[in-house]
């Protein structure tokens, strides 16, 4: 098992590594927001994450809500297959949320 952390890369830039799976999340992990605080505008990149789950789209939602609430964009970039195809069986794949996400272009997957 690979625990799951986010590592602050550049201002406004964090990679998150390891398994974005429900046994991989420990309890800092899921309440801890302060990266969302880090700057206006936040990059998740997932390129680094081994695993996903449906608990690790349940998480990103909850970093969607928590940066709509304090007015902060975030962009998730390189978001893993597993998650691309839960978000497209729930129908998130038809938001900007989770419409691209493979690339670092500027168009992708912007969150306001």
């Amino acid at each position: 098992m690979s625990t799951l952390s986010i590592v602050n890369e550049s201002p406004g830039r964090f990679l998150v590594e390891g398994n974005l799976t429900f046994s991989a999340m420990n309890k800092k992990t899921v309440s801890d927001f302060a990266f969302l605080t880090a700057n206006k505008q936040i990059t998740l990149d997932f390129s680094k994450v081994d695993n996903a789950d449906s608990a690790g789209l349940a998480l990103m939602l909850e970093w969607i809500k928590q940066a709509s609430g304090k007015r902060v964009q975030l962009r998730f970039i390189n978001i893993p297959g597993q998650i691309l195809n839960l978000a497209m069986l729930c129908g998130l794949d038809k938001t900007s949320y989770f419409s691209s996400g493979k690339s670092d272009s500027p168009a992708d997957t912007e969150i306001a």
